[in-house]
């Protein structure tokens, strides 16, 4: 067996992949408030180190976890350890691992959440806590981090190439989050910490919050016994951030000639938001002897989320009827240059004024159970049992307000938010709550209301051994076992519309209690209210029944068995030494969705169509071997090599049975759409290259390539020879052949995706002594791919790039820490990419996001001796640089949103005892 694994067998491990993790729960030990007295590698023992040991504290303390960590796994990994965590300006986990090298995180609402790995969007990635799968509460796979507290996890290890034993691994890598372990701590530890924040520093006005934390650790019955417990709050209020919506650019007649206009229409929104989330950790560890171990895990989170938001919306240049009550908007005033109105005047514009309120709360539970038994020199059994779920409940509601008869006139100039309007909005004498462009249709829609719901659970259960192999043959340990899992998704999202009460079609109302506010940066003072306080007052709700929103209804389900094997290598290639480990995942997956078949040619209205339910699935099984070799060059250099055959299964959305389809009356035929519960996965080929220089685990260099070959990609198709016999109900049109065209996601040949990364992590002093306490930690990556897909969402992008490919990606974090002060300035930076954002809060679309550099700062301070020993001064800046987030349509200078969301400062105090 490898030199790693001896060591960890001497101090009675059971499983050596578990006890690689261990410095990242040692590193936790500042963090929490303990000063361990062993070194990370010897974090199970109760040796104390001798006098002359340097005890590495603080920043560098979870630097060299991390690198630790690295040097140690049998795959390509990238580690964060715990002080890297707690020493970070971080809300959440997301924000630390957008740091690592070819990863990269999307920002919601001004904050970092779903994560990307080496250049593939969030669906691609799985998620684990403590090794087992981790649910959603998004519509999909992709699992939100910004759930997760940071100030609750040990550490997290990104999986870039696989491991044989690692279950619930993705196509583009695995973050496998950690809590901590009791028992590998030496002693009590108890931590309090608290934030002061103000957000939204910048924008038209400020938010208060406030973040606090509580960790305890504990160990019981000679140490027998451990126990951790944490809680962690945020709560925090970003202020009136802004936001511009531009409906892109056009032309327009003027004067007798076609000159181009900036803005076709335009949208100016001021948000108000709050996030109140509450997360609890506990861990119960009996180990009585060495030959048995029991570790039981609780996680919880619910994070909630609101934001009021009051706009104005206007549509200058649509040149025709938009509505039933619109009228063409016309150019009537402008200034040309080159052909091109630098500014001008549209008139018979009817805007109207928006009071929305959007509110989700994300509810996550997760409990693991595992144990370990040594059943004789050689075999070690082990069971865990786990349960993960997670629930969001939204609501979205939309009033609707402007001038009941009268027609505008808005100015502009090109490059420039700010406008003029001939109507005053902050007048209750000419903004009245009504339909104000007849968006209902025949039905009147004065507002409009959703209340998404997704649920997801999974049970799983896994059964294995280990088993030491002999010294001397090519093989030092083999792991077996077998995991079981079931995972059911759900989603439901009821709409309404809301008129105004009385009857009248024409119907409007006074905004009770309103107040006058500014339309986010365009200067037009607009009148602003409580919708959802004041709607069951105003309004009629009326369910709104559509095929679309129909098929936003569905559930699917997944059972999937996966055996594993494992073989640890320690041998040599030469004079070389060589090890890592060979693996091989045998996964059957039985899928299967239900959601509704609806015929939209039956009956007058949507009131009257059928629908039925259609279930559908398949079974399909995937072979995956695995290699992860690693080569000493000497000299503390490594050489890796990955080749593995990896797999993803279809996102949620694709699955659904969903299903809609109508006559074709000009080709008499059949013709629908909708979901796939027939999907195959997304198959790949992966091939990983790496080289890394270590100076113990104080420093790494490393230079790494990898390609993925995508045998199989998942793209829109239409089959025009599709059956129709499955859907066709007794009020369906009756056609001489069932055999018609139908569109929806298939399995198609796929492409590649290839890139470079290159990290450093490197204290100064190495390179000049007078440098001492400062460090550097850097890392940048060039990604490419000649993947295509073609857009079906409602933003109608047509054939883009691949979801969430940044093509470059970097960040780079300098620190300083030295005589109880610390430092540190990190970067982040992500080139302009594809992202799925949610529209409306329950529709799913994609949008070309631009490229974004995002700086956070943190000063600390702590006392190292007298009667504050124990005590931490901090301050944090997040977004130091004012980072706006902006969406754009296929070049970036067509901006159709322009965010801004302020920096957000934290003045804290930590204390440990």
């Amino acid at each position: 067996m490898n030199q790693c694994e001896k060591q960890a067998n001497s101090a009675g491990a059971a499983d050596p992949r578990a006890w690689q993790l261990r410095p990242i729960a040692a590193g936790c030990a500042i963090f929490l408030g303990v000063q361990a007295g062993a070194q990370a590698q010897q974090a199970e023992t109760e040796a104390v180190a001798p006098a002359n040991t340097v005890v590495v504290s603080g920043i560098r303390r979870g630097i060299e976890a991390a690198i630790s960590v690295k040097k140690n796994s049998d795959s390509i990994v990238e580690a964060i350890s715990a002080e890297d965590i707690g020493k970070l300006p971080d809300s959440s986990i997301a924000e630390s691992i957008a740091r690592l090298p070819g990863v990269t995180a999307q920002r919601t609402a001004g904050r970092a959440s779903a994560v990307s790995i080496r250049g593939m969007s969030p669906d691609f990635s799985t998620a684990l806590l403590n090794g087992r799968e981790q649910v959603s509460t998004g519509d999909s796979r992709g699992v939100e981090f910004d759930q997760y507290p940071s100030e609750l996890l040990s550490g997290v290890v990104i999986y870039k190439t696989p491991d044989g034993a690692l279950v619930g691994q993705g196509l583009a890598g695995t973050v496998d989050m950690q809590t901590v372990r009791p028992l590998d701590f030496p002693k009590r530890a108890v931590a309090l910490n608290f934030r002061r924040e103000k957000g939204g520093l910048g924008t038209p006005s400020t938010g208060l919050g406030k973040r606090a934390s509580f960790s305890y650790i504990d160990q019981f019955a000679d140490r027998s016994i451990g126990v951790a417990l944490g809680y962690a709050r945020l709560d925090g209020n970003s202020g009136a951030t802004t936001r511009f919506d531009s409906y892109g650019s056009g032309s327009a007649q003027y004067q007798g000639q076609t000159v181009s206009v900036p803005y076709n229409g335009f949208n100016a929104w001021t948000d108000n938001s709050t996030q109140l989330r509450d997360g609890a950790m506990a861990v119960l560890q009996f180990r009585p002897n060495r030959d048995f171990s029991s570790t039981l895990d609780l996680f919880y989170s619910k994070f909630t989320r609101q934001k009021s938001t009051a706009g104005f919306q206007a549509n200058l240049n649509d040149g025709g009827s938009g509505s039933r009550f619109d009228q063409p908007g016309q150019l009537v005033s402008a200034v040309i240059v080159n052909g091109a109105a630098v500014s001008g005047t549209f008139n018979n514009v009817r805007a109207v004024i928006r009071n929305d309120a959007e509110k989700t709360v994300d509810d996550s539970r997760s409990l693991g159970w595992q144990s370990k038994l040594r059943l004789n020199a050689d075999w070690t059994a082990i069971a865990d049992l786990s349960y993960n779920s997670a629930h969001r409940d939204g609501s979205n509601v939309e009033s609707y307000a402007g001038t009941t008869g009268a027609l505008d006139t808005v100015s502009f100039v090109a490059g420039s938010h700010a406008f003029k309007t001939g109507l005053n909005y902050a007048d209750s004498n000419v903004v009245k709550l009504t339909d104000v462009q007849g968006w209902g249709g025949v039905d009147i829609q004065a507002g409009y209301t959703k209340q998404p719901q997704v649920t997801d659970r999974i049970k799983a259960v896994r059964l294995g051994g280990q088993r030491d192999l002999p010294d001397g043959v090519f093989f030092s340990k083999v792991d077996l076992g077998l995991n079981l899992s079931d995972r059911s998704k759900r989603r439901e999202v009821p709409e309404a519309l809301l008129s105004i009460k009385g009857g009248d079609p024409m119907g409007f109302t006074t905004l009770p209690g309103a107040t006058v506010v500014n339309a986010g940066d365009s200067g037009i003072a607009i009148l602003s209210f409580d919708s959802v306080a004041n709607a069951a007052a105003l309004y009629e709700f009326k369910q709104k029944l559509h095929p679309n929103i129909f098929n936003k209804d569905w559930t699917v389900s997944e059972k999937v068995a996966t055996a594993f094997a494992k073989l640890n290598i320690d041998s040599k290639v030469g004079t070389l030494p060589l090890r890592g480990a060979l693996g091989l995942q045998a996964v059957n997956t039985r899928q299967e969705s239900s959601a509704y078949s609806v015929d939209t040619g039956a009956g007058s209205s949507a009131a009257t169509r059928p629908t039925v339910i259609t279930t559908d699935g398949k079974t399909y099984t995937d072979i995956l071997p695995s290699a992860n070799l690693i080569l000493d060059l000497g000299e503390q250099q490594t050489l890796r090599f990955g080749l593995a055959k990896i797999m993803a299964r279809p996102t949620m959305n694709d699955m659904r049975a969903s299903s809609s389809f109508a006559v074709d009356t000009q080709k008499g035929i059949y013709s629908g759409s909708g979901g796939n519960p027939r999907l195959d996965p997304f198959r790949a080929k992966g091939l990983d290259l790496s080289y890394e220089r270590y100076w113990d685990s104080k420093a790494v260099i490393s230079l790494a390539a990898f390609y993925k070959k995508l045998d199989t990609f998942i793209i829109p198709f239409t089959d025009g020879n599709y059956d129709f016999a499955r859907l066709i109900t007794p009020s369906t049109t009756k056609l001489a052949s069932t055999i018609g065209q139908y569109s929806q996601p298939s399995n198609g040949s796929g492409g590649n995706i290839k890139g470079l990364e290159f990290a450093a992590s490197l204290p100064l002093n190495m390179a000049w002594g007078a440098l001492d306490g400062f460090g550097v930690v850097v890392n940048g990556s060039l990604t490419s791919s000649a993947v295509t897909i073609q857009d079906t969402t409602l933003a109608n992008l047509g054939q883009i790039p691949l979801p969430g490919l940044s093509r470059r990606v970097g960040a780079l974090t300098l620190y300083y820490e030295k005589r109880g002060f610390s430092a540190r300035i990190a970067e982040r930076y992500r080139s302009s990419f594809i992202g799925e954002v949610i529209f409306n809060t329950a529709d799913r679309n994609m949008t070309y996001i631009k490229g974004e550099k995002v700086v956070d700062l943190q000063l600390g301070y702590e006392f190292e001796s007298g009667p504050l020993k124990g005590a931490s001064l901090l301050l944090q800046v997040n977004n130091l640089t004012d980072a706006k987030y902006v969406r754009y349509n296929r070049v970036e200078t067509n901006v159709v949103e322009e965010a801004k969301y302020g920096k957000t400062v934290l003045l804290g105090l930590n204390y440990k005892l």
